[in-house]
């Protein structure tokens, strides 16, 4: 099966547009996105690993954590503002320590959407960061491929769920 991965970068909206699809019902989709022990299995691009330090998904709580490689560790924080169960959340995201004080100013409002489709669950991800520069910053840090990479992270880890059912 050949899974859609689009990725448009709009700098007069300073706004990344990504929309995916999964070979997996809504639910896992869901769940993956959602809970911290399946976010770790996935979120991060190898060599890194994701480490959840806090996770409270409901509106009000926030996501701590760390993406860790034998060099490097970058600490992440999400704020949940809007959850709609089963069809989408929205977060404010930026850069954080390990306690989840900010280390910048620089942010992105992230609105995560999922739909069920027949034999695919399809995630329209819309990030609108605070000002270009730091839109332009992920950009040339490798978001794209980043992101690519935990995705198909994410695809791994739902071959097997699907095939184990």
């Amino acid at each position: 099966m050949n899974l859609l991965f689009d990725f448009k970068v709009d700098k007069a909206a300073k706004a990344i547009y990504i929309t995916r699809e999964f070979a997996a019902d809504l639910d896992l989709v869901w769940d993956a996105f959602t809970k911290a022990e399946i976010l770790d299995q996935w979120q991060a691009p190898k060599p890194f690993k994701a480490r959840t330090k806090e996770m409270n998904f409901q509106e009000g709580g926030r996501w701590l954590y760390a993406m860790v490689s034998s060099e490097k560790i970058h600490w992440s924080l999400a704020e949940f503002t809007e959850i709609k169960p089963k069809s989408s959340f929205s977060s404010r995201n930026t850069f954080s320590d390990e306690n989840g004080s900010y280390i910048t100013d620089a942010f992105s409002l992230t609105k995560n959407s999922f739909k069920a489709g027949t034999e695919t669950t399809t995630v329209h991800i819309e990030k609108k960061f605070d000002k270009l520069s730091t839109l332009e910053m992920m950009v040339s840090g490798g978001y794209k491929e980043g992101l690519a990479g935990g995705l198909s992270n994410l695809d791994e880890y739902l071959r097997t769920l699907v095939t184990n059912k």
